[in-house]
């Protein structure tokens, strides 16, 4: 099934060069995810997200170790973003997420970046932890348009994002992958400092579904169009994870809901009050208990990919 990425369309419009000065303009007092944090990125100060006025990119390449509907044969085109907006304390990718490794870029910048996935061969442009820098990416997406990029863009998220932002996205993004960490409060604020994940979380999502609906793949089983859910199992929370699947199938039987068992304690996961919980792998047994809960709610397209 050939589709035309729906940010073609926005920027021949001049919309995506109008929503990307929207969105600058809210980084003079930064209301762009939950934590509203107030901060004159425009100036350079960095806010919660650890990062200013320019995006910062740690890594970008194709990568095979996406769901097959999103890698494929030639792999996803990811882009990582330094900094981010949640701070898990067991965060895989410490060094870019709270130290902020990598190299701040301005539009024509992160559009070469765009460019150069897609001249990978890959079938997709993944945007990896993009919530606090929303204003950035859809300035590059303006100019890398104008250069020729065509391909899906993948929205790679923690799922910590705000309706609004994602207001500026609709019709740019074409595949929503957030994560749904925990449907608990008191493991949010002490596992992921944001005791309002839960509820934000779960709009968001809301809304990424209204955007784009259940996920669609073409003839070759390459994901073109809608919501792909993450799910990561957790060590000791089995009756949260059965809420979180339970949830996701509510929203719709058909979400596309990835089950993964890839925990393991890293960055900061040994301290703090949930300390015991995060500092094992969960067991087989946990895992198949997710998968069984997947069942159990009716979710029919829910496993691990």
């Amino acid at each position: 099934m050939a589709t035309v990425p729906g940010y073609l369309q926005l920027a021949r419009s001049g919309e995506l060069a109008r929503r990307a000065r929207e969105g600058a303009a809210r980084l003079r007092s930064c209301d762009l995810c939950p934590r509203r944090c107030g901060t004159d990125r425009a100036a350079g100060e960095t806010g919660e997200c650890r990062v200013g006025s320019l995006a910062v990119v740690a890594s970008f390449g194709a990568h095979h170790g996406e769901e097959r509907e999103l890698s494929g044969w030639a792999g996803s085109g990811t882009v990582f973003f330094s900094g981010c907006n949640l701070h898990c304390r067991f965060c895989q990718n410490w060094d870019i997420s709270h130290e902020v490794d990598g190299v701040p870029l301005e539009a024509t910048g992160l559009a070469d970046v765009f460019l150069a996935v897609q001249e990978l061969g890959c079938r997709n442009l993944n945007l990896v932890t993009p919530s606090h820098v929303v204003p950035q990416i859809l300035a590059a997406l303006d100019v890398a348009a104008e250069h020729g990029l065509a391909v899906p863009v993948v929205y790679n998220t923690s799922g910590y994002d705000a309706v609004e932002t994602l207001a500026l996205l609709d019709g740019v993004v074409d595949v929503y992958m957030p994560d749904l960490k925990t449907l608990d409060a008191r493991f949010a604020r002490e596992a992921l400092t944001a005791e309002d994940y839960p509820e934000r979380a779960r709009e968001a999502i809301e809304e990424m579904r209204r955007q784009v609906g259940d996920l669609v793949t073409d003839g070759d089983g390459t994901a073109v169009r809608g919501l792909l859910v993450r799910h990561l199992v957790m060590p000791g929370m089995a009756t949260d994870g059965a809420a979180v699947l339970e949830w996701l199938a509510v929203l719709s039987r058909d979400t596309f809901v990835n089950v993964m068992g890839q925990y393991r304690p890293c960055g900061d996961a040994a301290h703090g009050a949930c300390g015991d919980a995060l500092i094992r792998r969960p067991a087989a047994a946990e895992l198949t208990a997710a998968l069984e809960a997947a069942r159990a709610a009716g979710l029919r397209r829910a496993g691990r990919h």
